[in-house]
């Protein structure tokens, strides 16, 4: 009895021994902690320039304090707390922070957690003089972010401190790294932020550093980040920038041949400098709370009805189904009327063919080719093929789905089909979706159930500027030493043969000869545009403008949306010729520079937006 007892016992110690030298993790730590030191090295991260060359984005030195919680023993904390300028229940207050693994649950007494981050130079140097005397506390040299000019908060966005939920994600990153947070700080973060490098150093039984670990070879070395070239040309939104204050909106120009973005403009915006160190939590705070919404990128991800932009992928449709040909001329009463349906219009001639309608944004002209394609019986069994027909074309366009440009958070918009009305027109009493043709018009206006984001008008001014096809819009030019994604340089062809495409060019050219976009035309080159008035329920219309120039050699195509701006040719169209004239000709005549002034001082007064 007494034998077997013993031998329980000596097998329970035997097993215990075996788990504590083999399995167990915190005496492994430990043990590793006591005889190596692995001093990781941060790799500087990329360094981001506009398309000319501009530095917008550098590093700058800054130091973290780090603290092994198992080493302070013996440390001279009010000698520290002076050093440091804090006081004793400062001090016990973060190392409770750090041990509570409720709050840090990646923490360990063995090794480094962040005591305090970004210490100033100033303190710094005070700092490093002191250091032998503070046991457990190591300083982590690091970068932080500066951003060079006020401008492109929303595209560049900004670097913070990583979340334990993209700890858990990624296990490149531990507690008191930095990561990309928003735009391309965030969609380019792999390429930005380098590799780190490690210095497997030797200690003795003091915890002084003796040397490298077998003379280095067990080092590994750091990989700097990788430089970037936006497409984005500053000049440019500097001035989209300074053109939309006071007002609501965004402005989108793209490089048609290339689908490179020359200039993002979500209004309001922020000063990108206002996130830069340890202010950044209560500055987000600060703007999440503001009620126009200045972290919102509306160029991705406002989602408004494109008004009468959207005419043109209309006329492009009716063409190639053959509902229409050039020639076509359709009635406009002020309006499409039928019966006792009206859909209102501004007065012009009428009946009208095309081009001329384009030119005079006729939305009985509109009206009248969705009305007869829905209803063709010969060409579509059914409304619902019919419907399914149209919003294909649509979707080859770029609408109803992500562009999938190389910035977060982008939104699809809307692009109703065939199973949406269905289910919103439903006859409950029969058992059958009842809709027609009347009940669906205004898609054919840009109203209705259809939503754009101001990426995707601009977008379709590419396209139409290139006769049929876009590239996949993107923001980042270059990757040095690395390359863009491939989906970034997909060409996308619509369901429109490039014919059909002159004729709509014609229309936008006629707009800004004499028709909506006349305040577009200038001396200099042959602009083409469209207008949008888009109906708002809640307030004042929204004005939007959709081009490109020059016509036949498209070096800019660009949208301007305006919340509440009212007519499309009140801020829409002047916005974006100025903006058009400052790409192309590379500054603003004095005159156009006065406007500029003009409209930058001219603010719209939303009120306090819920």
């Amino acid at each position: 009895m007494l034998s077997g007892i013993a031998v329980v016992i000596v097998v329970v110690y035997i097993i215990r021994l075996a788990f504590l030298q083999l399995m167990s993790e915190d005496f492994k730590a430990s043990a590793d902690n006591n005889a190596f030191y692995n001093n990781v090295l941060y790799p500087s991260r990329g360094t981001i320039y506009d398309r000319t060359g501009k530095m917008l984005v550098y590093n700058q030195p800054a130091y973290d304090l780090m603290v092994v919680t198992n080493e302070l023993e013996g440390l001279d904390t009010l000698d520290f707390c002076r050093t440091m300028g804090m006081t004793r229940e400062a001090f016990e207050q973060r190392l409770d922070q750090i041990r509570d693994r409720n709050k840090n649950p990646g923490y360990s007494s063995y090794t480094q957690q962040v005591f305090l981050t970004q210490i100033p130079v100033t303190e710094f140097s005070v700092l490093q003089e002191k250091m032998f005397r503070y046991n457990g506390f190591y300083i982590r040299r690091r970068t932080v972010r500066k951003y060079a000019y006020p401008y492109l908060a929303h595209v560049l966005g900004d670097v913070a401190e990583v979340s334990q939920a993209e700890v858990d994600r990624d296990d490149y990153y531990q507690s008191g790294d930095y990561i990309g947070k928003q735009g391309v700080e965030r969609s380019y973060e792999q390429d930005l932020r380098g590799v780190k490098g490690v210095e497997v150093l030797l200690r003795d039984a003091r915890g002084r550093i003796q040397g490298h670990y077998k003379n280095g070879a067990r080092d590994r070395k750091l990989v700097p980040g990788k430089d970037l070239i936006l497409s984005i040309d500053l000049d440019l939104q500097a001035l989209g920038e300074r053109l939309m204050e006071g007002k609501l909106g965004a402005i989108v120009a793209i490089e048609p041949k290339t689908g490179e973005v020359l200039c993002m403009v979500s209004s309001p915006t922020y000063d990108p400098r206002l996130l830069e160190g340890k202010e950044r939590g209560k500055k987000m705070i600060e703007m999440g709370k503001d009620p126009l919404k200045p972290l919102l990128n509306r160029a991705v991800m406002g989602t408004y009805p494109p008004g009468s932009t959207f005419k043109t992928s209309q006329a492009l449709t009716f063409l190639q189904e053959g509902i229409i040909t050039p020639q076509t001329a359709y009635p406009c009463s002020r309006g499409f009327r039928l019966g006792g349906f009206k859909m209102g219009c501004h007065g012009h001639p009428a009946p009208l063919p095309l081009i001329p309608a384009i030119a005079t944004s006729c939305n009985g002209y509109f009206g009248w080719g969705l009305y007869h394609m829905l209803n063709n019986r010969t060409k579509y069994k059914t409304i619902q093929d019919a419907l399914t027909t149209w919003k294909d074309y649509m979707v080859s366009m770029g609408f109803g789905y992500k562009l999938g440009i190389d910035l977060p958070s982008e939104l699809r918009g809307l692009i109703p089909n065939a199973p949406y009305y269905d289910k919103a027109h439903f006859d409950k009493k029969n058992n059958r979706p009842n809709w027609n043709a009347l009940s669906v018009i205004s898609i054919s206006i840009g109203q209705g159930e259809v939503l754009l984001t101001p990426l995707q008008i601009a977008n379709l001014g590419a396209t139409i500027a290139n006769r049929g096809y876009y590239i996949t819009p993107h923001v980042v030019k270059e990757v040095k030493g690395g390359s863009l994604a491939d989906s970034l340089l997909v060409k996308h062809k619509t369901l429109v043969d490039s014919t059909y495409y002159e004729y709509v060019v014609e229309g936008m050219r006629k707009a800004v000869l004499g028709g909506t976009c006349k305040g577009a035309n200038n001396p200099w080159f042959e602009t083409c545009g469209k207008t949008g008035t888009a109906q708002n329920p809640h307030g004042q219309d929204h004005s939007a403008f959709m081009g490109f120039a020059p016509k036949d050699d498209p070096k800019i195509a660009i949208c301007v949306y305006v919340e509440n701006g009212k007519w499309g040719a009140t801020f829409g169209v002047p916005i974006g010729a100025l903006m058009m004239e400052q790409y192309i000709n590379g500054h603003l005549s004095p005159a156009s520079e006065a406007k500029a002034t003009a409209f930058q001082n001219r603010h719209i007064a939303y009120g306090n937006r819920k």
